[in-house]
């Protein structure tokens, strides 16, 4: 992993820790896995700790590594790591996503509120004059549509659910049947019915070839005028032009942590509106909420070590559900 998340996800007592129930290389890798320095850590080595910026497990790094059995990352996804040479090896991956998904659940129930509250243009208003009750009102409607029930997904809903506001939840998601919404408490409908209906749409898919682009420019015009979308997904997910063009006129707002490209162009109409909010990809943790992602991955360490089962196993078949 990169040298700085190493500070911030594994500070000295959890490094510590992680030292007492196995022997740890020296220093750890943080650079390139193909040098030579990297070959003669790897030749040795049954756990690989890995995180964010750690390049992705080809190969030819694997071949430098014929003791290694697990990768535990301590981040999110573990896209970006994870060839189909890490499955050919049958070696077990686990990942701390549900470790990072508490931020991102908090980060997406902060934005769906301040929708609901029409928190951007109150603001944009009070810049002028003190608004008046009603304009401070906000949103009558409590429909809010959830496309993708994945582990972020789905707390979000559970929230949701409990609110005393009485949130209506919509779900979207082709794995989800009937039997599993009622379960869920929400109401499962298609993509443009999800559209047409909800105040807040909520988007937790993972990005995949058939979900790249989902919330098209015919979609966002099904959404009803002052409707909001909220994504701290992937930013492939929506056509960025289209939502740009549909909060130029006003129609729409939106919280994006995440844009298609990422970052967006200097200049870009989504970084000037005064009812869109871009964040630079910071839902997930940040600041001393990444020591729980190396809280997670030294316990995972520890029952690799006492031969139990990983919390955060994922498996080759998972990958077509992942973000």
């Amino acid at each position: 992993m990169g040298a700085q998340v190493v500070a911030g996800v594994f500070p000295p007592g959890l490094r510590e820790r992680l030292g007492r129930g196995t022997r740890l290389a020296a220093a750890p890798l943080t650079g390139a896995l193909d040098g030579p320095d990297a070959a003669r850590v790897l030749a040795t080595t049954e756990v690989l700790v890995t995180g964010w910026d750690c390049p992705p497990l080809t190969r030819e790094v694997l071949a430098a590594a014929p003791r290694l059995r697990a990768v535990v990352h301590a981040a999110g996804s573990v896209r970006p790591i994870v060839t189909d040479a890490v499955w050919e090896r049958g070696l077990l991956v686990s990942s701390a996503a549900d470790a990072n998904a508490g931020p991102v659940v908090a980060f997406t129930l902060a934005a769906i509120t301040f929708a609901v509250k029409g928190a951007l243009s109150a603001a944009a208003r009070y810049a002028v004059a003190w608004p008046g009750f009603a304009e401070r009102a906000g949103a009558d409607a409590r429909v809010v549509g959830v496309i993708g029930a994945s582990r972020i997904g789905r707390r979000v809903i559970e929230a949701l659910r409990a609110d005393e506001a009485g949130y209506h939840v919509l779900l979207c998601d082709p794995y989800v049947d009937e039997a599993q919404a009622s379960k869920l408490g929400v109401e499962r409908v298609g993509l443009a019915e999800l559209c047409r209906r909800s105040t807040v749409v909520s988007v937790h898919a993972p990005e995949l070839p058939a979900t790249r682009g989902m919330l098209s420019a015919e979609m966002l015009r099904l959404m009803p005028d002052g409707g909001v979308v909220v994504n701290t997904a992937r930013g492939a997910l929506l056509d960025t032009e289209a939502l740009a063009a549909e909060c130029g006129a006003g129609r729409l707002s939106a919280f994006l942590d995440v844009t298609d490209p990422e970052p967006l162009p200097a200049g870009h109409p989504l970084l000037t509106l005064p009812n869109v909010l871009v964040t630079p990809h910071i839902a997930g943790a940040q600041g001393s909420e990444v020591r729980r992602l190396g809280r997670f991955a030294v316990e995972e360490v520890e029952r690799y070590v006492r031969g139990e089962r990983l919390r955060g196993l994922t498996g080759r078949e998972d990958m077509g559900r992942l973000a």
